[in-house]
């Protein structure tokens, strides 16, 4: 079923179990006698935990709504047909569903595994979970529409070519989770592209050659549940011609080993990010022979938002305070819309962090990793404070770029309101979990509200985007570069980055970003072989998942996580009129 390019396929992990949102609109009679028994209940919790914790919990709406009214504002026989194959009753034309996908762009894929029992089970347990209906207190003030000017089209037209499509990795879909594109500098210069199931691959003339493979290499390596986990980044150190040295980010069970970075016991860990250095005994051969060293692991209050980014400052040379040493984009872990805002909201904690360390160093607290003399907090006294901290309140960095003129770009994925672009600045705070964008926010309150900043805020508390769009355009910031390549010279100077959720194409100018300012942002029209394209229709019902990379020469290119497909950026122009 997944041969033709425009057939619709369903991740079958929970993304979306979109069905109860803006619940009492439905003014249905819902069942609501489920079973209490305690069996059950477990088998339920177990269920949901693997299956829908990724993107709903009873508290906030994140990647999907709170599921605190579900069971009891909506039919039981509908919400099972939903979790069986909600793609087949959106098929059938169901009103509800329909205007849920019409909202939300997307639908949670099927679950035809389960047994009825176990769908029972999901629904006793999500319904123990349920509140009473009450006067929203928390809305007042609350800003309805954060930013109403409208992201547009303004004449840029973006070709595509269709490469090659990377092997299949998953049993269910995305069958190839491809996620981040590298350049590996040298003599000759080589194409590097990681899948979160657990490979690296190298690119030779478009054909997918396995670099390494973590699974083999690390038996408690999990790549579910979540949207990220698994092999989530991966970069060569500058001297690796030399001294063969390649990082990684991976996912682990929970309690696999002692976290160096981890909260009270009380509160639970579902799962842990490592950072692991590997030593490859000759870079030339492919696959890699690799004995591996962890760096650290940390602790994850839920499987959202870890450890997507690690990466080398590119522009940095020989001789550099800057060389070899290493950026770590770590999220909140959920700790936010988990309850626990005070985890991700110090620099006592790694957490919401960018950490630079240097991989060769021993100054660490472990004293596997240095941390640099230049680092912002490497000079603080007190015992508690997380010195490998470079800049911290962020929810989710999940991509960190620079421009050619040396600005330190991070992309930060937003609650339900605000995605970001910010300029990354040693020592400063985003704001995350008390701000999103340019806006406050109630971490321990409804989420999914923001307010206007106050009149009095001091001038240094925050650093804030330096662009930034709202939910109307998209819900959640892909990575992207500045265009750097000689193939499409009207895009020299632009930023070019996606939308993973509707995949929609953006651009905006390395010129104007600017601290205190906000960049424009315009909308790219696609097209892929010479024919008129959008993502989102591509992938329809969904998620396409489209994100940036940069090849041989400097040259762009988008791939898409929903199908593995790679495609390089061949054209780029003003639309003939």
């Amino acid at each position: 079923m997944f041969q033709k390019p425009l057939t619709p396929f369903f991740k079958k992990s929970s993304y979306w179990l979109f069905f109860a949102i803006s619940l009492s609109q439905w003014n249905v009679f819902a069942q609501t006698s489920y079973t209490t028994d305690a069996k059950t209940l477990a088998k339920g919790q177990q269920l949901f935990q693997a299956n829908c914790s990724t993107c709903h919990n009873f508290l906030q709406k994140g990647i999907g709504p709170s599921l605190e009214r579900a069971t009891t504002e909506l039919p039981a026989d509908w919400l099972k047909k939903v979790i069986h194959n909600a793609p087949e009753v959106l098929a059938s034309g169901d009103a509800r569903l329909t205007k849920l996908f019409e909202e939300y762009k997307q639908v949670m894929p099927p679950f035809t595994q389960l047994k009825g029992a176990e769908i029972e089970a999901i629904l006793a347990f999500i319904h123990k979970n349920q509140k009473e209906l009450a006067f929203d207190k928390e809305a007042v003030g609350a800003v309805l529409d954060p930013l109403p000017e409208k992201i547009k089209k303004e004449g840029w037209q973006m070709q595509l070519r269709y490469l090659s499509t990377a092997p299949v990795t998953g049993p269910k879909a995305p069958l190839a989770r491809i996620n981040k594109m590298l350049v590996l500098k040298g003599q000759k210069d080589r194409v590097f592209v990681s899948d979160l199931q657990g490979i690296l691959y190298e690119l030779i003339n478009n054909q997918w050659n396995v670099a390494l493979d973590i699974r083999k290499e690390r038996p408690q390596f999990i790549s579910s549940p979540g949207l990220a986990t698994g092999l989530g980044s991966y970069a060569f150190h500058p001297d690796f011609s030399q001294n063969g040295l390649l990082y990684t980010t991976h996912t682990e069970k929970a309690k696999s080993a002692l976290a160096d970075f981890r909260y009270a016991d009380s509160i639970k860990v579902t799962l842990q990010w490592v950072v692991t250095e590997w030593k490859v005994a000759n870079s030339g051969t492919i696959p890699f022979a690799v004995k591996g060293r962890e760096l650290f692991r940390i602790n994850m209050v839920s499987p959202i938002h870890g450890m997507q980014e690690i990466t080398f400052n590119p522009l940095a040379k020989a001789g550099d305070k800057e060389y070899g040493l290493m950026y770590i984009g770590i999220g909140d872990g959920g700790a936010s819309e988990n309850g626990f805002p005070h985890i991700c909201n110090s620099t006592n904690g790694a957490w919401s962090s960018v950490l630079r360390i240097d991989p060769l160093g021993k100054n660490s607290r472990n004293g596997r990793y240095g941390i640099p003399e230049s680092n912002p907090y490497a000079n603080a006294t007190s015992p508690t404070i997380v010195k490998e901290v470079f800049c911290r309140g962020f929810r989710n960095p999940n991509r960190i770029t620079w421009s050619p003129d040396g600005k330190m770009l991070i992309t930060d994925i937003g609650q339900t309101n605000i995605e970001e672009l910010n300029l990354g600045k040693a020592g400063a705070d985003y704001g995350w979990p008390d701000r999103e964008g340019t806006f406050v926010i109630n971490p321990r309150g409804r989420m999914d509200k923001v307010f206007p900043l106050p009149a009095n805020e001091p001038p240094q508390k925050y650093t804030y985007p330096i662009m930034q769009y709202d939910h109307d355009e998209g819900k959640a910031i892909g990575g992207g570069f500045v265009y750097q390549g000689k193939a499409n010279p009207d895009l020299q100077g632009k930023y070019v980055f996606t939308d993973i959720n509707n995949g929609r194409v953006f651009l905006a100018e390395n010129a104007q970003f600017v601290q205190g300012k906000n960049a424009h942002i315009q909308e790219v029209e696609l097209l892929i072989d010479n024919q008129p394209a959008d993502f989102f229709q591509l992938h329809s019902p969904a998620k396409p998942d489209p994100h940036i990379g940069v090849g041989l020469d400097n040259e762009m290119y988008v791939f898409t996580k929903a199908d593995g497909k790679l495609y390089q950026v061949v054209g780029f122009s003003r639309k003939a009129k």
